[in-house]
């Protein structure tokens, strides 16, 4: 199984450590008003990269943080059954039947993610950076079920990191819901579903950590993602971040890392608002 690979992201800073400046200029970081300094070498290490796993799949983002105003107050969790809210396990059994595997071939190698159904007419999203490294080259889709589906890319938004690929024979793939992007909380339950490090069907449990939180994706502008700390790994990419209702309500797309290690529970997902008007957009032009 892949690791991280490379190349890794530019540093990321975290302003409730230190202000970080930006490459080639000068200024100096300071002390944040609340919190303590991390050591030097910690934060240098830290790092926000691409999740896709596999030679030539790694993308790396930078990410940083304006301020906390627009979160809202954490909503009262489920019942939990265990360590696990009851309803995700629901959430779990429905969401898995619309995840998909991404994988990109081409002759001088290839890489992989994960993707989720859009709709009924065979589209499935997933990221940009994912498809990207492969450009053309041969693309697969492998179900829940196993059934491979050949799949061809529809259209790609490298700045918002989303592309829209489609397969024959789509209309048998269960299309996930989308979620009311208004009804998502800070504290509520999330689930990432995805093949992080080749592993179809993986599941893993967390909360919304931060909503608004400004991502910088494939060096454009900064635009807002919502963070999790659901566990993702490279692999995760495209894959759908959902509620417990089974709701997607972001499309993984980076991590935050320490330098050598794997997901340190800061995850980043491009809003289901955004994505949806992405999405829509390049299957009306292609």
């Amino acid at each position: 199984m892949s690791g991280l690979g490379t190349p890794r992201g530019p540093e990321f800073h975290s302003p409730d450590w230190a202000s970080a400046p930006q490459a080639g200029q000068g200024s100096t970081a300071t002390a944040a008003q609340k919190g303590r300094r991390l050591p030097a070498a910690a934060l240098a290490a830290l790092a926000v990269i691409g999740l896709s796993a596999g030679a030539g799949g790694v993308a790396g983002y930078a990410a940083g943080r304006d301020d906390d105003s627009g979160t809202e107050p954490a909503t009262a969790a489920p019942p939990t059954q265990g360590n696990v809210p009851a309803d995700l396990v629901g959430a779990a059994a429905r969401v898995l039947p619309g995840v998909v595997s991404v994988q990109v071939r081409t002759a001088s190698g290839g890489g992989s993610g994960s993707g989720f159904v859009f709709d009924d007419r065979g589209h499935i999203v997933t990221n940009n950076h994912v498809v990207a490294a492969g450009s053309g080259g041969a693309i697969t889709v492998v179900g829940s079920d196993g059934k491979r589906l050949n799949a061809e890319v529809v259209g790609t938004d490298p700045s918002n990191d989303i592309a829209v690929l489609r397969v024959d024979g789509g209309a048998a793939l269960d299309r996930l819901a989308l979620a009311d992007p208004n009804a998502t909380r800070v504290g509520e339950p999330v689930l990432a579903v995805g093949s992080p490090l080749g592993l179809s069907g993986t599941v893993t449990a967390g909360i919304v950590s931060a909503l608004d939180r400004p991502v910088r994706l494939g060096g454009s502008s900064r635009q807002t993602a919502v963070q999790t700390d659901a566990s993702i790994n490279p692999g995760n990419s495209g894959g759908p971040l959902v509620n417990a209702r089974g709701e997607v309500i972001g499309v993984n797309t980076a991590i935050a890392t320490l330098e050598g290690g794997g997901s340190i529970g800061i995850g980043f997902a491009v809003p289901i608002e955004r994505a949806r008007q992405v999405a829509d957009g390049l299957i009306a032009r292609g």
